[in-house]
């Protein structure tokens, strides 16, 4: 086996070791990172909705009390703000999405799925839990969930959705005595649900992924190609002319021409040991004659 070829193979099993190793790890970087960037934009979305749900209680409700006498007004209910403001993101982006799921709810539309309805029950079975963070198939794709339990913490909740006599004639009015009642102090009655798409963000670091396989791809074949060269010219092409000279003087062509090398590397002092050893080999066969 020639030497080019053994140093050919012996590069390429480094190469696809190398390949291998850097794309794994590169891989498994970029889907961390793209899961780390989705997590922060559902965190940075559950932090809006939470800001605008305090926003309401303390500050929009008390303001529409004396109306609240005469027509219900749900914009003075937090989770029912929350749910608007939000809506407008999610218009823009269709996969974005934020509920405040309920397993009773005085507005139909806040009924919590089966599987938020699960996640009520998590945070029932474990009061210590303050938020789930977890990933779910969506039709559009793999999404990104953040769930904090929604806990009645104020007695003031109460005064709407203990029973149908204490609540507001004008709620009961506008949703009906079916539904939104019975809820008792410290209970867990819901969950916040923020949804993020993580398909987006996973396909862009598959591209990134490929991008930087492609370089590396492109670094190892001209660093091949480069040490291949170098490989010719420094070292087979000389030792294979010094091979055919060595081939001549054995067999007597004491008339063969001469190695020279002006390197001074390692095929230099083989040259010059060449040399001096044919030199010796002449004057050998020179006294030998005599």
């Amino acid at each position: 086996m020639k030497l080019i070829l053994k140093f050919n193979l012996a590069f390429l099993l480094v190469f696809l070791t190398g390949l291998g190793v850097s794309g794994y790890v590169a891989r498994d970087l970029l889907q961390t990172n793209a899961e780390q960037e989705v997590l922060d934009t559902a965190g940075l979305m559950i932090e809006k909705a939470e800001a605008v749900r305090n926003y309401t209680a303390q500050q929009v409700a008390p303001l529409l009390q004396t109306q609240m006498q005469y027509t219900f007004l749900p914009q003075s209910v937090p989770s029912f703000a929350a749910i608007e403001v939000l809506k407008g993101l999610s218009a823009k982006f269709p996969d974005f999405s934020y509920k405040a799921a309920m397993l009773n709810p005085t507005n139909p539309r806040d009924r919590a799925s089966d599987w938020e309805a699960d996640l009520v029950t998590h945070f029932k079975q474990d009061p210590s839990a303050k938020e789930i963070v977890g990933q779910r198939d969506t039709p559009s794709g793999r999404a990104l969930y953040i769930a904090r339990p929604i806990t009645i913490t104020q007695p003031a909740c109460l005064q709407c959705h203990s029973t149908v006599s204490a609540a507001p004639a004008t709620m009961v009015e506008r949703y009906g005595p079916a539904n939104g009642f019975g809820w008792s102090l410290n209970e867990t009655v819901g969950v916040q649900v923020v949804s993020v798409p993580l398909s987006l963000s996973l396909k862009r670091a598959d591209k990134a992924w490929f991008t930087v396989m492609v370089l590396l791809t492109a670094v190892f074949v001209v660093i091949g190609l480069t040490l291949n060269l170098m490989l010719w010219k420094l070292v087979i092409q000389p030792v294979t002319r010094l091979s055919a000279l060595a081939d001549r003087v054995s067999l007597g062509e004491m008339d063969a021409p001469d190695f020279k090398v002006l390197a001074k590397d390692e095929i230099g002092v083989l040259s010059d040991s060449f040399s001096r050893m044919r030199k010796s080999l002449a004057h050998a066969m020179a006294m030998l004659e005599a």
